[in-house]
């Protein structure tokens, strides 16, 4: 289904980037109002794009109407259009977040901002490797300068090791995706799905090598161990709005693996997953779980431990996804909302903390926070919700997760005793550490030295909660009740959309509409 209106997501936050960047010396006032107007424009065309998908539909456009596989592709089907609501909804409480004061700490943060989505939403609509490449790119470019805004030694260190792994990570993706085309003639995702499956053996091995090289990418993009010492050194030094944006980008490395994985021909259990695919994913959700769970429990910051439990959180995205079914993806994409939503507003909530204790987000006995009252209920709220604890969506997400890779024992790898052993166990853990943390930070006070403790904490400390803060932390934690409310529609919605990502025949075939019929007959003549 050709939609002329598909690039506008992706056109608008990189005209409203240029122009900030431009006008640099706008008062800042000028540059909030035209940042927050643009993330709204960006999820009023990502809400439009999920009801136009609804229903099934994949939506294609080519840019310059250069017909594939040459010309620049857009594809939207309901996972893209999933994506791009997240990142709408993640955007807009993170800049209000920042229009708190936090965007006033050095240049260029709302031009950055927006080249930041430019990216985030480039990736989640392109219908290519190598246009996946660019805006891999641009990603890492636009979360450079912001994760370097306020400056400051822990940044930097930080965006060093970040910058120098992401750009060994780009070459690899550079030589796998050369290896692919070696193999294929083709970097287009819907042509790739066609041709994976008529490779002779050599071009096959070929492919292979190129696919693993890609995995490698998409897995440091995700932080998954070994690979993820840049990731919370990097989240926990970010200013409060910029590692909220953050808690998506480790979801990109995800979505672009199951893209490719999507791409495998069938091997007859309906998906392109095999019992040797299974394992592998098997194998990395229970190590990723479990360093996330330990690095959690030995946190001495705040911060630090949130940057974990993105980390975990991984982990069990991954244990969704390991059996290839579509209940298991659909569990895996309701707990993708939920964390990401989740994680976010607790990077926002760890700043609102630390600027209210003389001790910042260090995990010791001081004075509570100045605006505990208000604070509390919110830590209590996202602990709970992160523990995976009932009634909140945590805890539907991840029992969805067990239920669906259980019931794959029947028929697939007897995978489910790895998996409830370390979702089950990292539910404790994180139970565990979020437990001890509210307690230091919110609870229990300095005894004789507190008089003491509370002046230096008041002279330390920042004045008052700033009210957009405190809106945008609130509304990303509240998305877990709110998810749980409405967990009907939204389980039959991720159900739908698992079903249409596993069968990629509905993408191939929009792709392919727009190929101009004689190109479409010349070019199966040449294959011929």
């Amino acid at each position: 289904m050709n939609a002329p209106s598909l690039p506008l997501p992706l056109l608008l936050p990189l005209a409203l980037g240029a122009l900030l960047l431009i006008g640099a010396r706008l008062p800042l006032s000028v540059q909030r109002f035209i940042g927050l107007l643009g993330t709204l424009c960006v999820l009023a065309a990502a809400l439009d794009l999920l009801a136009l998908t609804a229903q099934g539909d994949v939506l294609a456009t080519a840019i310059g109407g250069w017909p594939p596989p040459l010309g620049i592709v857009l594809v939207c089907d309901r996972l893209s259009a999933l994506m791009l609501t997240l990142t709408g909804l993640l955007g807009t409480a993170a800049l209000l977040y920042a229009s708190g004061g936090l965007d006033a700490s050095g240049r260029h943060f709302h031009a950055l901002f927006q080249f930041q989505l430019f990216g985030l939403v480039g990736t989640f609509l392109t219908g290519d490797l190598f246009n996946l490449f660019v805006f891999f790119e641009v990603l890492l470019i636009a979360s450079y300068g912001l994760l370097m805004h306020g400056g400051g030694p822990a940044r930097t260190r930080a965006a060093l090791h970040y910058v120098v792994l992401n750009l060994v990570g780009s070459s690899l993706f550079l030589l796998g995706a050369a290896l692919i085309y070696a193999a294929t003639g083709t970097l287009n995702l819907a042509d790739l799905a066609v041709r994976l499956g008529q490779l002779t053996p050599a071009d096959a091995r070929l492919a292979g090598a190129g696919g693993l090289l890609l995995f490698t990418v998409f897995a440091l993009k995700a932080a998954l161990p070994p690979l993820h010492a840049w990731m919370v050194p990097a989240y926990a030094a970010a200013s409060a709005p910029v590692a909220a944006l953050f808690a998506i980008l480790t979801k990109v490395g995800l979505y672009a693996m199951l893209r490719l994985l999507s791409l495998v021909p069938d091997t007859g259990s309906g998906s392109g997953f095999a019992g040797s695919t299974t394992w592998l994913l098997t194998g990395a959700a229970v190590l990723t779980i479990t360093a996330g769970s330990l690095g959690a429990l030995a946190s001495t910051r705040l911060g630090t431990m949130i940057g974990y439990l993105v980390m975990l959180s991984m982990g069990t995205l991954l244990a969704g996804i390991a059996p290839g079914t579509a209940q298991g993806l659909a569990a895996a994409l309701y707990y993708l909302v939920h964390t990401t939503l989740i994680t976010a507003g607790l990077f926002m909530l760890a700043d609102l903390v630390a600027n209210g204790r003389a001790q910042g987000d260090r995990l010791i006995i001081g004075d509570p926070p100045r605006d505990a009252r208000i604070l509390a209920p919110l830590f209590l709220l996202g602990a709970i919700a992160i523990a995976g604890l009932p009634p909140l969506s945590g805890f539907l997400g991840k029992a969805w997760i067990l239920i669906a890779v259980q019931d794959l024992a029947a028929t697939g790898p007897a995978v489910w005793p790895w998996i409830w052993a370390a979702v089950l166990g990292s539910s404790f853990v994180v139970l565990l550490g979020v437990s001890r943390a509210g307690v230091l930070l919110l609870w229990r006070r300095r005894g004789s030295a507190s008089r003491q403790g509370s002046a230096a904490n008041a002279v330390a400390c920042r004045s008052g909660l700033a009210r957009p803060a405190l809106v945008g932390t609130s509304a990303l934690l509240a998305a877990s009740p709110l998810l749980m409310m409405f967990a009907g529609p939204l389980t039959s919605f991720t159900l739908a959309t698992a079903r249409q990502t596993l069968d990629n025949g509905e993408y191939v075939a929009a792709v392919a509409g727009l190929v101009p019929r004689t190109s479409a007959v010349n070019e199966e003549g040449a294959h011929r």
